[in-house]
């Protein structure tokens, strides 16, 4: 994903500060207002969705009839100016948590801590340290190269303090080495869905786990 052109995009930060630490009193600020505000869940996943056109050359393209290509390769070829369905899906993700149960869920892009700053494996480290809660996000039509090793960073950085806090959510059509190394290498939780609503119902139902275990004193209660 690229956060630099996303980050062009986002308001400017309140009084144009560098940041030079990421806090959970930082990501709070920078957020709207939630029932449960000081409960994080950090949402990571591709913020374009995969075409074809990111690997195949000009001439390659010409020598594909699309119309001659089922339906789901054709959106493979889908114009570049028609391609944040993978960003649209994290956003409506996003505000079905933020709506119930009411936590606090949030992109990197909304924290918006500048890459000179912070790199942006670094800050999504620390995003997921600072959380109560982190989900990757691979839909089948997302350009997921990047979300796979800031994944693989975080992982190898926080699976053995902060695994029961993380879940891998993956479209059903979606297979790769990095999600079967992310099981048996860090016993990730892994995880398929078919629709988005199903997508939304594991999302809630993994945040509600948490909640719990975090009033039992099972897990840690952040503050």
């Amino acid at each position: 994903m690229s956060r630099d052109r996303q980050r062009e995009e986002s308001p400017p930060l309140q009084g144009g500060e560098d940041v030079k630490a990421i806090t959970r009193d930082l990501i709070v600020d920078r957020l709207g207002e939630v029932p449960y505000d000081r409960f994080l869940f950090y949402l990571m996943g591709p913020y374009k969705s995969f075409n074809l056109n990111y690997v195949l050359s000009d001439a390659e393209r010409r020598d594909i009839d699309q119309d001659d290509l089922p339906g789901p390769l054709r959106r493979l070829f889908r114009n570049e100016d028609d391609i944040d369905d993978a960003q649209a899906l994290l956003r409506r993700i996003q505000g079905e948590l933020r709506v119930d149960p009411g936590v606090n869920a949030f992109l990197a892009l909304d924290v918006d801590v500048d890459t000179d700053d912070v790199d942006a494996a670094t800050q999504s480290i620390e995003y997921t340290r600072c959380s109560n809660a982190t989900a990757f996000v691979l839909p089948f039509l997302g350009h997921n190269f990047g979300v796979g090793e800031e994944a693989g960073s975080i992982l190898e950085a926080l699976s053995e303090t902060h695994g029961d806090r993380l879940v891998f959510l993956h479209e059903d059509d979606v297979t790769s080495a990095m999600i079967r190394s992310a099981r048996v290498r860090w016993d990730l939780r892994v995880a398929t869905y078919e629709t988005e609503t199903e997508l939304v119902s594991k999302l809630r139902l993994f945040t509600g786990g948490i909640m719990q275990r975090e009033r039992r004193g099972d897990l840690e209660r952040r503050d």
